[in-house]
């Protein structure tokens, strides 16, 4: 985690702890609430901002630096042992995700045939995992990085994988809230690296509007799953009337 998103993490635990709403802090700094929303999803705040919101809080940016310097490191990555406990145990990961995405068990609970004991279990094997911190309450402090991400071919990314080839293709991506789009060509490689650097920032974006609506009412919100993906491609049976097999792309 970068010093800028640590301590931006750091004022918003300060934020919630003195009750301190979004909706105050863009009064406070007279923009939007979603103004305020995006400042805190994407780290972007410019010094003076940063100080009015420290002030806002009671507090100077020196001791919200200090509180982030103080804050044990995020986990960024499990290990394979606790990702196969994970994709071992379909109601663990689901609330995992759903912690993840600030679900309060209440909510969990009015959603899924899980009771609040079961999904307490769940939290108590989270915070054994070190993912989570369970609080008096059922309140739940997150201690994954903004940047966690799942280990590449691990067992949760192959769960997720075999599942997308399956149930996540079937849909004719025409029903509300779905998009897709299809497009074949030639291009260069030089093209095709700046493809890949285009769907990174579709990335970055999504994660920014999920860390701005983390704190929207569920009725507001809808689970989705975005693909991006690009790559040197055939069809099968094109590829079969080729007269010499197609050369790989050059690094």
């Amino acid at each position: 985690m970068s010093e800028t998103n640590a301590i931006v993490d750091a004022l918003k635990t300060l934020l919630r702890s003195q009750k301190i709403t979004y909706a105050r802090v863009a009064e406070h700094l007279e923009l939007s609430e979603a103004s305020v929303k995006r400042l805190f999803a994407s780290c972007s705040f410019t010094l003076d901002r940063l100080e009015s919101v420290c002030a806002l809080a009671g507090v100077r940016v020196s001791d919200v630096t200090r509180m982030a310097d103080q804050k044990p490191a995020a986990i960024t990555r499990l290990t394979e042992e606790q990702e196969v406990l994970l994709v071992s145990d379909p109601g663990l990961l689901l609330v995992a995700m759903l912690t993840l995405n600030h679900w309060p068990v209440a909510d969990i609970v009015d959603t899924y045939s899980l009771s609040e004991n079961d999904v307490v279990g769940k939290l108590l094997q989270l915070d054994r995992m070190g993912m989570i911190e369970l609080q008096p309450g059922n309140r739940v402090r997150r201690l994954v990085a903004r940047h966690f991400a799942w280990r590449p071919d691990g067992p949760v990314q192959r769960y997720f994988e075999e599942r997308l080839k399956g149930d996540f293709l079937e849909s004719r991506f025409d029903a509300p809230g779905e998009h897709m789009r299809f497009l074949g060509g030639n291009i260069s490689r030089e093209s095709l690296s700046r493809m890949h650097q285009g769907i990174d920032k579709l990335v970055q974006d999504l994660d920014t509007y999920i860390q701005q609506d983390a704190d929207l009412p569920r009725e507001e919100k809808r689970g989705v799953a975005a693909v991006f993906a690009i790559r040197p491609w055939e069809v099968p049976a094109f590829r079969k009337l080729r007269v010499k097999p197609r050369e790989p792309m050059k690094p």
